[in-house]
C-alpha cells in the first residue's frame, strides 16, 4: 500500500474497533497495546512535525547562507576585478608619470645644454672683446707713451728748481741716456702693455 492510500493517526488507533470472535485476543491487552501504539505514533508524529519544522528552518537558513555565499562570491569577484583594474590603472599611471618625468628631464637637459652653449658663446665673445679692448688700450697707451716720450725729447723743461724739485738734466744728457734709464712708466701701464 502506498503512503497516500493508508494514513494512520493515533486517534484511528484509539477508536479502531475489532470484531469479537471466539477464542480471540484478550480485549484488555489489545486495548493496552492500542493505547501504547497510539502514544508511540503520536510521539513519532510530533517528532516528525518537529523535524519537518526544523528541516524547513534549516532549509531557510541554508537558502540564506547560499544567498550570502553568492553575495560574498560576487563581492569577492568584484573586489578581485577592482584590485586588478586598480593595479592596471596604477601601473598605467606610474608608466605615464615615468614617461612625463623622463620627458621633463630631457627638456631640462636640453635647456641646460642650450644655456651652457649660450654661456660658452657669451664667454668667448666677452674674452674676444676683452682681448680687443686690451689690444686697443695697449695701442692707445703705447701711442700716448710714444707721444709723451717724443714730447719729452723735443721740449726742454721750462721750469727750474721749484719747491725742492730737481731740475731736469740738460737736453743733451737726456738724449745720451738709454731709453731704459729714463723715467719708467707707471706700473699699471706696464701691466696693460705686457698683457
Amino acid at each position: 500500500m502506498s503512503e497516500d492510500a493508508f494514513r494512520l493517526t493515533p486517534l484511528d488507533l484509539r477508536k479502531q474497533e475489532f470484531r469479537k470472535v471466539l477464542r480471540g485476543f484478550d480485549a484488555a491487552e489489545v486495548d493496552d497495546f492500542r493505547g501504547r501504539a497510539a502514544d508511540e505514533l503520536e510521539r513519532v508524529v510530533r517528532e516528525r512535525l518537529a523535524l519537518e519544522a526544523q528541516v524547513k528552518h534549516l532549509e531557510a537558513q541554508l537558502g540564506a547562507f547560499k544567498e550570502r555565499e553568492k553575495a560574498l562570491n560576487e563581492a569577492l569577484i568584484a573586489a578581485q576585478q577592482l584590485r586588478a583594474e586598480t593595479r592596471e590603472q596604477a601601473e598605467r599611471e606610474a608608466q605615464m608619470i615615468v614617461r612625463e618625468a623622463e620627458a621633463d628631464g630631457e627638456r631640462r637637459l636640453e635647456r641646460a645644454r642650450r644655456e651652457i652653449e649660450r654661456l660658452e658663446s657669451s664667454a668667448e665673445n666677452l674674452a674676444r672683446q676683452h682681448h680687443a679692448y686690451l689690444a686697443a688700450l695697449r695701442s692707445l697707451v703705447e701711442r700716448q707713451k710714444a707721444e709723451l716720450d717724443a714730447l719729452a725729447d723735443a721740449l726742454p723743461a721750462p721750469f727750474g728748481k721749484v719747491a725742492g724739485a730737481i731740475q731736469p738734466a740738460p737736453e743733451a744728457a737726456e738724449a745720451e741716456r738709454p731709453r731704459e734709464a729714463r723715467k719708467a712708466s707707471p706700473k699699471w701701464i706696464r701691466n696693460i702693455v705686457e698683457e
